[in-house]
């Protein structure tokens, strides 16, 4: 039996595509070796960014961020609903190893790096959900995320956005529990922002959707995975999907500003976001949203550039 798409790796973005293939009434498979297996991972998304059918399991309208003072966010964010997400269609197969298909999709996450996100979170009850936190005050190196989880219930992290090596899990966890008491579940993070793609047709944080500012990739693999599935249909070539060359361009600008960030200290991080999150909205949108938005991530950097103080500028790219 010849699939026409078969998809190694059964997290959000292998998901995605499957269901987005099976959609298409295409023959596919999933290679899952732990398919009932429940996904532990809180997965967040600016609202704007995601195809409207995104199951979400809480929302906030309103955001704040924290460096020198503080800044309202004007955007929603989200927390998926993961259940519904590792749901798939019945047409679709799910193996224990790979079979011949037409199309086999690498989603197994991404490939080792450098620089490296990390972080330490905690859940508690709490009357304080309706709005998601960032907030460098404090410790410049690290910022400590709220985000809402539906009900009462707060995920509480202490971040390390960027670092070569980034902070250490045991260092986060000491300074998140120095805020506040452990609650009964525990979330920890560690990935890479510079993985490289993996070869051959892959999708994901494999395919190299890490963003190098922010760490997520889900929203891209969600939005990306109808479009992949609706290309393969047509008999069209998905790589022109997946990474057309304005997302390239993108993705090179965005990895300069990513070395610029790994180079500052604490105090110099704290000044960063204090003069990003002043950025007009737009052009916060395009840099972190914007994967094809040339001509957007270009403006933003350029006004972060012109607005930075004379201690960040010669270390941002030019």
């Amino acid at each position: 039996m010849t699939f026409d798409v078969v998809v190694i790796g059964g997290g959000p973005a292998g998901r995605a595509l499957a269901r987005a293939c099976a959609g298409e009434g295409l023959h596919t498979a999933i290679v899952d070796r732990h398919p009932h297996r429940p996904w532990t991972a809180t997965y967040g998304a600016w609202a704007d960014e995601l195809p409207a059918d995104t199951p979400i399991k809480s929302a906030s309208t309103t955001v704040r961020a924290y460096a020198r003072e503080e800044h309202l966010i004007q955007r929603t964010y989200v927390v998926l609903d993961n259940a519904k997400l590792h749901e798939l269609p019945d047409t679709v197969q799910v193996l224990q190893r790979p079979e011949a298909a037409r199309h086999t999709f690498n989603a197994t996450g991404a490939r080792k790096g450098r620089a490296e996100q990390t972080a330490v979170g905690t859940v508690i009850e709490s009357d304080s959900t309706e709005t998601t936190l960032m907030d460098w005050r404090g410790n410049g190196d690290t910022f400590l995320y709220t985000v809402p989880l539906g009900g009462n219930r707060l995920l509480v992290e202490e971040t390390c956005l960027a670092g070569r090596p980034a902070k250490p899990l045991p260092e986060l966890r000491e300074r998140l529990h120095a805020r506040l008491a452990p609650g009964e579940e525990e979330e920890r993070v560690r990935f890479p922002l510079d993985a490289p793609r993996v070869a051959g047709n892959a999708f994901g944080a494999a395919a190299g959707f890490v963003h190098p500012a922010t760490g997520y990739s889900v929203a891209t693999s969600l939005r990306l995975a109808p479009l992949v599935a609706a290309a393969i249909k047509a008999n069209e070539n998905p790589k022109h999907v997946i990474w057309p060359i304005k997302a390239r361009i993108v993705h090179a600008m965005r990895m300069r500003g990513l070395e610029a960030l790994l180079r500052f200290g604490p105090d110099e991080t704290l000044d960063f976001f204090e003069v990003f999150f002043r950025l007009e909205p737009e052009h916060q949108r395009a840099y972190l949203s914007g994967r094809e938005d040339v001509k957007g991530t270009a403006a933003a950097m350029l006004a972060l550039f012109r607005t930075a103080p004379g201690h960040l500028r010669w270390k941002l790219p030019r």
